[in-house]
């Protein structure tokens, strides 16, 4: 999975009003880029980090830009677009890489479910032997150290899904969630019991009641200073 457009090599002069950065580009010119992420992005926005932007398709569109990856520490990347995981997600599954998820006729996403009135990221259906599977996917940014950490800040939204796939189990078909790891430094992840000890025990609970969880890594290759991948290509451990 490529990015649609060439990206724009940056530096970041700061993030503001959450959906907001100001970028500086290389010809010194500083321009507002819209950042894509409602989370507190932790540990993706050092001072003076390179930064890539996607330019606009659409002409008529208030800002030109959108901010796509970052530097987190000399070499490391992260994508910070929260609107890239689900499509990772689904090429991944539907190119066969992800074994887990392997071998369903049809994928098909935002379907409605739960009695808390969720929508799933990915439902699966079609396999010869297995049942439906429910995919929820989460973009893991926060790392330190190798060890990748989920939440970045306190999600209610998030022990939502947890309680929606642990009622699917019960009712007889899989349940997924999918940690989608944005991040090059990453070697392992676990939940982040720290900032959301809740969502620690809620995640423990859920693969008690039969959740699957897996985390899947991207590469975030760079192609020069003009392209990026965002394919999964590797599973990682997860450390509950």
């Amino acid at each position: 999975m490529e990015f649609p457009e060439n990206l724009i090599e940056g530096r970041l002069v700061k993030r503001y009003k959450r959906f907001l950065a100001d970028v500086r580009l290389a010809d010194g010119e500083i321009v507002t880029a819209h950042c894509p992420n409602t989370g507190s992005m932790l540990g993706c926005q050092p001072d003076d980090a390179r930064v890539w932007l996607s330019p606009a398709t659409n002409p008529k569109r208030k800002l030109r830009y959108t901010w796509e990856l970052v530097e987190t520490e000399p070499g490391v990347l992260a994508c910070v677009n929260t609107g890239r995981p689900n499509a990772q997600a689904r090429e991944a599954i539907e190119a066969g890489r992800i074994a887990a998820l392997a071998d369903y006729g049809l994928v098909k996403p935002e379907v409605r479910y739960g009695a808390e009135n969720s929508r799933i990221d990915l439902h699966l259906s079609g396999h010869a032997r297995l049942p439906d599977a429910w995919v929820e996917v989460k973009n893991v940014t926060l790392c330190d150290g190798g060890i990748a950490c989920f939440p970045d800040a306190v999600t209610l939204r998030g022990q939502k899904h947890l309680r929606e796939l642990t009622e699917m189990v019960k009712a007889g078909d899989r349940a997924v969630l999918l940690f989608c790891v944005n991040h090059t430094g990453a070697r392992e992840v676990r939940p982040a019991d720290h900032i959301d000890p809740a969502y620690g025990d809620l995640l423990r609970a859920a693969v008690e009641a039969g959740v699957e969880v897996i985390a899947w890594q991207a590469d975030l290759a760079r192609d020069g200073d003009a392209s990026g991948s965002l394919a999964l290509v590797r599973e990682l451990p997860v450390v509950l």
